[in-house]
């Protein structure tokens, strides 16, 4: 009897008995407290737990909290879009986190996926490039190997000047600007890319200057050589930093080359890309 009653205890408290908490016990409200405090992607990984911690890794709360403090103005006034506010906080993470083209799909904004930060792209085509519309020197040429279905080819020129301007209310933080560049115009040959250098020329003889400067007197310049062939590079300008997230940045900047001793040829630009600067990190060391 006695051995009867001692197995009958070990049963009731052995691996998967009803009496023993389980992960899945913790109700979901426990469980969204919990996933407050992690990143996006992690919070992506706990959902697929179990039920409890799928159910919780809904909650609009924890996905306000994750998108950036400015999410309103980029849903009314830059999208244009007010119906989006009526999608769970998830889903409209989710769907800023992809490119969402404005100003007439000259450029895009988006959210990093990993912490929510806010970055935007101007192309080639929404910035002021000196001569491009003199199709001796410039051309808009397709390509697969952008955001934008054109990118600015430059044949050849004398004075080189590329300017851009953009006003927006960043949230709180550091950020840095980058133009997107490369030597040499890309084709496919059977099947493979290759880089056509025909045009390339005068980029070893004087660097390039980047300027960036901000409306609250922040100023940045630097000079260097472009290289790198065949490849997309990205040149960073410069960072400046947001303190006032309620009042609109401006931002002024520029790649120039007017050393008229010799012309230059052979670029493609792409675009000039606006990152968080702890964004920009990760990205650089990508690439």
């Amino acid at each position: 009897m006695g051995a009867n009653i001692s197995g009958s205890m070990v049963d009731r408290y052995e691996i998967g008995s009803p009496l023993k908490p389980r992960l899945g016990d913790i109700p979901e409200s426990c469980a969204a407290l919990v996933l407050a405090l992690l990143d996006p992607p992690e919070i992506c990984k706990l959902a697929r737990v179990n039920r409890s911690f799928h159910g919780a890794s809904s909650a609009d709360f924890i996905w306000e909290s994750k998108l950036p403090s400015n999410y309103i103005f980029i849903v009314e006034k830059v999208l244009r879009d007010t119906t989006l506010l009526n999608l769970q906080k998830k889903q409209l993470y989710a769907g800023l986190c992809r490119p969402n083209p404005f100003d007439a799909g000259r450029k895009e904004i988006w959210l990093d996926k990993n912490t929510g930060g806010v970055c935007l792209s101007i192309s080639s085509k929404a910035l002021n490039i000196t001569g491009i519309d003199d199709r001796r020197y410039w051309t808009h040429i397709s390509t697969e190997e952008s955001r934008y279905p054109t990118v600015a080819y430059l044949q050849q020129i004398w004075w080189f000047q590329v300017d851009g301007e953009v006003e927006f209310g960043f949230p709180v933080g550091t950020y840095s600007l980058f133009f997107r560049l490369r030597l040499g115009k890309s084709s496919k040959r059977l099947g493979r890319r290759v880089c056509n250098s025909k045009h390339i020329h005068g980029w070893d003889i004087k660097p390039v200057r980047f300027q960036l400067t901000t409306s609250e007197g922040q100023s940045v310049e630097s000079r260097c050589y472009l290289d790198n062939p065949g490849n997309w590079v990205l040149y960073r300008v410069g960072d400046f930093v947001v303190q006032n997230p309620n009042v609109f940045t401006n931002i002024k900047f520029s790649l120039t080359q007017i050393d008229c001793t010799h012309t230059k040829g052979g670029l493609c630009v792409d675009a000039a890309l606006i990152y968080p600067t702890t964004v920009a990190k990760e990205i650089r060391s990508c690439s």
